[in-house]
């Protein structure tokens, strides 16, 4: 149980004793997502780092929190699937587009958008929680695809940088849902 309610309406509720069905796995709990120690941040390109938090291999999806401590680019890339987005801090936005994201901010992406990620220049640096669904397909200048990118290469990605961090390898396998 979480810490005991005090004064709070349902302080006496008992939790359910048998919550987790034999076959379920446990959720995964990560008390300080956003955290500022790089070792956590992967870099997935020169200027922008990604943390894991979940990763599904069934399903070719996984959450994690981008970010960027100063200005930042992810590559042309586009989204067969969906892709869900909430700012936790600082700027960014997608070139395509005429929004700018600050904190508080959720984009929803459609399937099918193809888009280049940069983040600005804050006083904050730029954080945002992304669920992302299915592979991105990487573009070159004209839109054209030239590589991909799936829940697969994310893991061995994170995985080596882990064990290169002192964090270890087997850190990722724990986000496996």
């Amino acid at each position: 149980m979480p810490e005991a309610g005090t004064t709070e309406f349902w302080r006496d509720l008992k939790p359910i004793a048998d919550a987790l069905k034999p076959d379920a796995l446990p959720e995964v709990f990560i008390p300080d997502a956003p955290i500022d120690d790089d070792r956590y941040y992967v870099p997935f390109s020169e200027t922008v780092g990604s943390r894991p938090l979940w990763i599904n291999v069934k399903d070719n999806t996984w959450a994690d929190v981008l970010r960027a401590t100063s200005a930042g680019l992810v590559n042309r890339h586009y989204h067969p699937h969906e892709v869900f987005a909430y700012t936790i801090s600082g700027k960014w936005g997608y070139l395509e587009h005429d929004w700018t994201a600050t904190a508080g901010s959720f984009v929803y992406e459609t399937p099918g958008e193809g888009h280049t990620l940069v983040a600005y220049e804050s006083d904050q640096p730029m954080k945002v929680f992304f669920i992302v669904k299915g592979p991105l397909l990487w573009l070159d200048e004209e839109g054209n695809s030239v590589g991909h990118f799936d829940v697969h290469d994310y893991i061995a990605m994170c995985r080596e940088h882990y064990e290169r961090v002192g964090i270890g390898a087997a850190h990722v396998d724990s986000l496996f849902r």
